[in-house]
């Protein structure tokens, strides 16, 4: 069960003109949204990361202003390649990730799987990640779960990490997924 005080989010690529050709692009910026500020309420560190940000551009706007700190440039397809993205990991001291973004059968399925062997118990919003086509984002689902990791939605995630329906929290988490 994810914890508000062991849970990191992961933005995966979420970025440039590649970010626009997802399949249901604009949902998907509006759920990777929600999440980003569900876990600012939750208090739920947030790592996002762009795939070569000189070649695909930067965060999209829907998504850049949200996040609390820079997007970690990449060029490996997991996230676990870049040392920068390993050590703001780490230094998160989380052990539950909750993993979004661009492409799922790709970028998403290459760090569920690297994070999955480094010992990290490994949520992927199932409704925050997506691929140019349905066939392979449904593809890299299906791989992230054969590898062993939980297969989750923004609103699970987010009631399951608030825990109670009660208090200030509760009420940002109604506002965000209304």
């Amino acid at each position: 069960m994810l914890t508000c005080d062991n849970a990191v989010l992961v933005v995966v690529d979420v970025q440039g003109k590649l970010a626009r050709l997802m399949h249901e692009a604009e949902d998907l910026f509006d759920r990777v949204a929600r999440l980003v500020r569900g876990a600012a309420v939750l208090e739920v560190p947030v790592i996002a990361t762009e795939q070569n940000p000189a070649g695909l551009g930067p965060t999209v706007d829907e998504i850049r202003p949200l996040l609390p700190a820079e997007a970690i440039p990449k060029t490996a397809f997991s996230c676990c390649g870049e040392a920068a993205f390993v050590a703001a990991l780490e230094a998160a001291g989380r052990r539950q990730v909750l993993l979004a973004g661009i492409e799922t059968h790709v970028c998403v399925y290459q760090t569920a799987r690297d994070l999955l062997a480094r010992g990290y118990e490994v949520h992927v919003v199932a409704d925050a990640v997506s691929s140019r086509s349905v066939r392979n984002r449904d593809i890299g689902l299906t791989k992230i779960q054969a590898a062993g990791a939980e297969v989750t939605s923004v609103e699970t995630a987010l009631f399951e990490m608030l825990a109670v329906a009660e208090g200030p929290r509760f009420k940002e988490i109604l506002k965000i997924v209304k």
